[in-house]
């Protein structure tokens, strides 16, 4: 389905170290969106539906860095060297890097508990990133991995039913939050832009069904506003991370849902090599942790 293209003019990031960028948005429509999943196609998602086009400012997080926060921005860059040299071997990353990227989580958040259940590499480079299921770029458009629906279904898949029920019950917090790396560095093609979650409104998250060959799952995109706020690391290095919120249980005006994606930086030297990255998603408890715990 062609893109619509729209393109505006805003200035609600005025820093002097900001740069504009277009970011692909979603159309909101009549009917509840929905795509293909490179899962189920084997190559690029097919999508159903329309998206749109914005050239927004795009602030250096960088002077900032010390103050932000999941519980505010929805995210938060944090210094880290790994003892992994090789992010390409599966070994590697299940006995070694999982251990760092839960122990990322748990200082971060002061989680009891974190559970690691999902890992992807991407690349921009032509072929895309080697991963179990198959190839993976860098996604294109503003998203988030998860919703207020989805969110708590993946969490009892990983947790258990029960035990999810018990630690709710129990008044534990779950948040789930992806822990984005560069493989190599410093990134100077297709970084990450991530919107500052405060500056979203709930009503600019639209739910869409994202189709798997043996399941739907359910993720957000966003539709464009003048009001969002956007932000990105220059030149991250491999001893650097970044903390995505996807989904928060708690609803008391923190942030829950944070979207992101890769853009284009509006200079790209022709010899830049390829972004290549690797992201791990958990789920952190807080609070309650005790109980039956389930392998990855």
């Amino acid at each position: 389905m062609p893109d619509s293209h729209a393109h505006t003019t805003d200035n609600t990031v005025r820093d002097k170290d900001a740069v504009r960028a277009e970011l692909t948005f979603i159309t909101p429509s009549a009917t509840k969106p929905r795509f293909n999943s490179a899962a189920l196609t084997g190559g690029a998602p097919q999508l159903f539906f329309q998206t749109e086009r914005h050239s927004v400012p795009i602030a250096d997080m960088r002077p900032r860095a010390a103050s932000l926060s999941l519980d505010h921005e929805g995210f938060a860059l944090r210094r880290h060297q790994s003892a992994v040299t090789n992010f390409h071997s599966d070994a590697a990353i299940q006995t070694r890097y999982y251990a760092e990227v839960e122990a990322i989580v748990a200082q971060a958040t002061g989680a009891s508990r974190v559970v690691v259940f999902d890992v992807t590499r991407r690349s921009d480079a032509s072929r895309g990133a080697p991963n179990l299921d198959g190839l993976r770029g860098p996604a294109d458009r503003v998203h988030v991995d998860y919703t207020e629906t989805s969110g708590p279904r993946r969490a009892a898949d990983v947790l258990g039913d029960t035990e999810l029920a018990r630690l709710l019950a129990a008044g534990a917090r779950i948040l789930q939050v992806n822990v984005w790396r560069p493989m190599r560095g410093p990134v100077l093609r297709s970084p990450l832009a991530l919107a500052d979650a405060s500056s979203i409104r709930r009503e600019h998250l639209v739910a869409t069904d994202q189709m798997f060959p043996d399941r739907i799952g359910e993720i957000y995109h966003l539709a464009h506003s003048p009001n969002q706020r956007w932000y990105y690391a220059p030149r991250m290095t491999t001893s650097e991370v970044l903390l995505i919120k996807g989904w928060d249980s708690l609803d008391d005006g923190r942030a829950r849902f944070t979207p992101h994606t890769a853009f284009a930086l509006p200079v790209t030297l022709p010899d830049a090599p390829p972004r290549e990255s690797i992201e791990v998603r958990t789920f952190a408890v807080i609070g309650q942790a005790q109980g039956s715990r389930q392998t990855r």
